[in-house]
């Protein structure tokens, strides 16, 4: 449907004024608002101009078609570019080159496309090459346009242009394009040209406004290419967000030896350390840093001679500019109170500024900028909570390399991000895709990575890379992903069939096990042991801040004394879900099981749970020490029965043979209890309805466990027990009686009691929209929002993987429903169930139990309807602890932080 233009779709920057600012994100996306702003901050930043996220969703919504009133702003806009430089778009002696950039307004390295040196053609390279007194210079930069716009406008294939280079450097021993002379890059110039129109039926465009066009068209139209839809569903992105187009005077980093080009960080991104970080190219342009194709140089002295290079740092080529270079970034971390990732070119020793945006960073690096910049005084400790993205603390919390373990160490790159990862040798994205899907852990093997590996990078357990730096494609987004990753392993000789790599004559096959430690560099041959992380320094502060802002509690769902541990030592305040079925799959107990589930009269099952008592009441008592007096919520028997029995004939014979029992007779009790939808079959409180002796053995079980502990330590045990997949009152009202009257008997026999909960679990939509009704019986809710969520979809979380794909690259939805909960539709009848819950027992305790309660989106929604806490896997308690706590703190309306 067509919409009504903006009024002003271009922002004008440069010349020491903007017409825009840092706070205009959203609308000129994050790269034109920060060039906004640092061209008000008085730093050099060539002029420019930047064309709206807005133009970008009405290029959309009207067919891909520009409002009409966007050619003449931009001619505006690029007539005042030509005041400030002097130069003149298209000009045959003294041209105006422009480069084209995307700019959304979340980062998305490498995700979208850039065009440089736009406006060359036959014509001007020629002026360019006059102006500049280097001819060399001027087709080299030919050359580049025509491979960057080649590829990124008109469609002729990378490899094409590539292909050609090597053959023409190979056929004349060249090994750098820096050892091209004019003549060489005009010979290749040519046959670029030929290229082009043999793939296309004419002629590379000469026109430099029907370039500029291409170009702008080229870069909202990556906004929806694959790698960007891949990239924006991996990190919650949405469509809807559209991009920017930043048009900006071009400055050139391969005028010679008095130039260059780099990427720098304030601050070490890995480890947060406060030193300058970063590398640079002499005699080279932007892209040729971040692509990986050379080898850069590192920034500093210090940092040269820890990476033990020869290669002379900038601070010592060229230490006037260096000078410059480090008051800029002072400025900037200063003016944006963050660590900050910044690209620069210098053009015959003069520094010009060309980007600047918070820097990605790793979790542990997060983690100590946070603190380091509260204790400098920069930020406050609401600030540094809310600093650090809660789903980056997961890279924290999986084990490293057991330093002890023997090591068989083939090759060493660089350290570009942190960890440690093992994994079978894949030399193809797709390949890792596949194996990962198949339940593999792979290690992705790349000469370098370009944006269309995104898929594989985010399979693979870590990634190795033959060329790059510390700032490459694969590195930027290893970082951010928090996988393991070495780049610049420039010993890997990699087969182009994908066969194998070889390093110092050694051969790597494909499917051979290779582990890489993302924190030194190094590759070893196998898998190598790894060791449990300490959480303790920067990672203990921020918890400790996050905790003192946090309203919600933190429990965890677990039901091993192990899982219960790990819960504890990751601050867990109780067991929100004890899944109690998981206890019956022990090898010593299931066939107990199968004796109940076989037996055909109530005697039977009876038998069979008095011997299944003493294991459940163990199981408790575990789990009650363990978790020393905190809440332990504890779900009755909930999965359908058959899914306790033998599946196929050798292990129907087998357990016929261990029970005791026909083979015939334990086929058709199977047969029996087959259920055609068992999720929504006989289940949850059904069981107990039907089979009030299994609830009758469990209540026993938890009330006999919480007296001993409570005895035996002398911290009272509160337990909650909760009855699963309730739909009615009359069905939870039927179940609680049993569980009351057990609860008598067990007290009489001990001479003892305690105090105990009894409430439900919200799974139902019609158990959410009748919660009013319920709570008259429940004590508590817990929202169960995986079933919820199966419930209310009609889609099967077992099953959806065959088809949520699709559904996610066609945006028909934003994220997976089971990832992170759907609060339009699922989380309102969650909204709905805790207000009627509150409505008929105003102190109900309301809590989370699905999957989502470790989602920090999640989160946020269960801080704004006021649940008293959530429950998550151990691993994920530390990022629920701290986006409960940037929840609170986010919330306008919501309880003192």
């Amino acid at each position: 449907m067509n919409q009504s233009a903006p009024d002003k779709m271009v922002y004008a920057f440069g010349g020491g004024t903007s017409e825009g600012r840092s706070g205009m994100k959203n609308l000129l996306g994050g790269k034109g608002a920060n060039l906004a702003e640092m061209a008000n901050l008085g730093l050099p930043v060539p002029p420019g101009f930047t064309i709206t996220t807005e133009v970008c969703v009405a290029y959309y919504d009207n067919d891909r078609q520009y409002p009409k009133e966007l050619s003449g702003q931009v001619d505006a806009a690029l007539a005042k570019v030509e005041e400030v430089t002097g130069k003149k778009f298209g000009d045959t002696t003294n041209p105006l080159l422009v480069s084209v950039r995307s700019g959304a307004r979340a980062s998305m390295p490498g995700m979208m496309d850039t065009v440089l040196n736009l406006g060359l053609n036959d014509d001007t390279v020629e002026g360019l090459a006059k102006l500049s007194g280097d001819e060399r210079f001027a087709y080299d930069s030919y050359r580049r346009f025509i491979q960057m716009y080649g590829d990124v406008v008109l469609g002729v294939p990378h490899h094409t242009f590539e292909e050609i280079l090597d053959t023409y450097k190979d056929d004349r021993d060249y090994v750098l394009d820096t050892s091209m002379t004019a003549d060489d890059w005009k010979a290749v110039i040519g046959e670029y040209k030929e290229a082009v129109e043999a793939a296309l039926g004419k002629p590379f465009p000469q026109d430099p406004q029907g370039q500029l066009w291409g170009a702008i068209d080229a870069v909202f139209g990556s906004w929806m290419n694959d790698r960007s839809k891949t990239y924006r569903r991996l990190n919650n992105i949405p469509a809807a967000w559209g991009t920017a187009v930043n048009v900006q005077a071009m400055v050139f980093g391969n005028m010679g030896e008095t130039s260059a080009t780099g990427v720098a960080f304030t601050r070490n991104p890995s480890t947060g350390e406060n030193k300058i970080y970063g590398e640079f190219l002499i005699n080279a342009q932007g892209e040729d840093v971040v692509a990986g194709i050379r080898t850069p140089q590192n920034l500093t002295k210090e940092s040269r001679e820890e990476q033990g290079s020869d290669e002379a740092s900038l601070e010592e080529a060229m230490p006037e500019t260096y000078k410059e270079l480090s008051a800029v970034f002072t400025k900037l971390e200063d003016h944006y109170r963050d660590m900050q990732d910044i690209e620069f070119t210098i053009e015959q020793g003069t520094l010009y500024m060309l980007q600047t945006r918070n820097g990605k960073r790793t979790a542990k690096a997060a983690l100590k900028i946070a603190v380091d910049l509260c204790a400098e005084g920069k930020i406050t400790e609401d600030e540094a909570v809310m600093r650090v993205d809660p789903a980056a603390l997961d890279q924290l919390l999986h084990p490293s390399l057991d330093p002890d373990a023997p090591r068989d160490v083939i090759a060493k790159g660089l350290p570009a991000s942190p960890g440690a990862a093992s994994g079978e040798v894949v030399f193809t994205a797709d390949e890792a895709e596949e194996l990962a899907n198949q339940g593999r852990q792979v290690m992705l093997v790349r000469v370098e990575t370009s944006p269309e590996d995104i898929h594989g990078m985010h399979a693979a357990n870590g990634i190795v890379t033959a060329r790059g730096g510390m700032t490459s494609h694969a590195a930027v987004v290893a970082r951010g992903m928090g996988r393991a990753c070495v780049c610049g392993a420039g010993d890997l000789r990699i087969e182009k069939d994908g066969s194998k790599f070889s390093v110092h004559g050694r051969e790597v096959q494909k499917g051979d096990q290779i582990t890489i430690d993302g924190s030194t560099g190094e590759i070893f041959f196998g898998a190598v042991p790894t060791i449990e992380p300490e959480l303790s320094g920067d990672f203990a502060k921020v918890m400790q801040w996050a905790d003192k802002h946090r309203r919600m509690k933190v429990r965890a769902n677990a039901e091993t004394p192990l899982d219960a541990k790990t819960a504890r030592g990751f601050g867990a305040e109780g067991i929100g879900l004890c899944r109690t079925e998981h206890m019956f799959f022990d090898a010593s107990r299931i066939n107990v099981v199968r004796e109940m589930i076989l037996a055909e009269r109530e005697d039977g099952r009876r038998a069979a749970l008095d011997k299944l008592l003493p294991f459940q009441r163990g199981d408790f008592e575990e789990l009650f020490t363990v978790m020393k007096g905190l809440p332990v919520t504890i779900r009755l028997l909930d999965p359908p029965l058959h899914e306790f029995l033998p599946h196929g004939d050798n292990e129907i014979a087998e357990v016929a043979k261990a029970l005791g029992r026909e083979v015939k007779e334990v086929a058709e009790r199977v047969s029996a209890l087959h259920e055609q939808n068992p999720m929504l079959g006989h289940r949850g409180c059904r069981l107990a309805v039907s089979y009030p002796e299994i609830a009758e053995m469990q209540a026993r079980a938890i009330f006999e466990a919480a007296l001993a502990v409570g005895k035996e330590t002398g911290d009272p045990v509160q337990p909650e027990i909760m009855v699963p997949l309730v739909s009615t009152k009359k069905e939870l009202d039927l179940v609680k009686e049993r569980i009351d009257a057990i609860a008598q008997k067990v007290f009489a026999e001990a001479g003892d009691k305690l105090v105990y909960t009894v409430g439900t679990m919200i799974e139902l939509p019609r158990a959410a929209l009748t919660a009013d009704k319920i709570a008259h019986t429940a004590e508590f809710f817990s929202f169960g929002t995986n079933d919820l969520t199966q419930t209310t979809f009609g889609i099967s979380r077992d099953d959806a993987g065959s088809f949520m794909p699709h559904y996610l690259r066609q945006n028909i939805m934003d994220q997976d429903p089971f990832v992170s909960l759907d609060q339009e539709g699922v989380g309102q009848l969650v909204a709905l169930g805790a207000e009627r819950g509150r409505a008929t027992r105003s102190l109900i305790k309301l809590g989370i139990c699905g999957e989502h309660g470790g989602d920090p989106a999640s989160i946020a929604f269960c801080e704004g309807i006021g649940l008293d806490y959530v429950s998550c896997s151990p691993y994920r308690v530390p990022i629920a602890r701290l986006a409960a706590a940037q929840a609170s703190l986010s919330a306008k309306d919501g309880p003192d932080a």
